[in-house]
């Protein structure tokens, strides 16, 4: 299947160099490194805690309980996601 990814440039010229290495197409390698990311237990590390107002009950102003990127905002204390990448 074809199928189009953002992927940061010098990581995906690492990706490229790793698979020339070892013989392999690009599309190979990331299929390799899918199944073997894919394959592994998920981490037992305890999840974050959303942080809640804590004048009354809910969610603290401003953060969509609806949304899993407001959330992780949230988390993050503000910060966007993409700058914690």
């Amino acid at each position: 299947m074809r199928t189009t990814v953002a992927i940061d440039d010098q990581l995906l010229s690492r990706a490229k160099r790793r698979a020339r290495q070892a013989g392999l197409t690009l599309g190979q390698f990331i299929e390799e490194a899918l199944r073997r990311e894919l394959g592994r237990k998920p981490s037992s590390s305890p999840r974050p805690s959303v942080p809640v107002f804590r004048g009354g009950t809910g969610l603290r102003p401003g953060v969509d309980g609806g949304s899993n990127r407001s959330l992780l905002e949230a988390i993050d204390e503000g910060q966007p996601i993409e700058t914690l990448r």
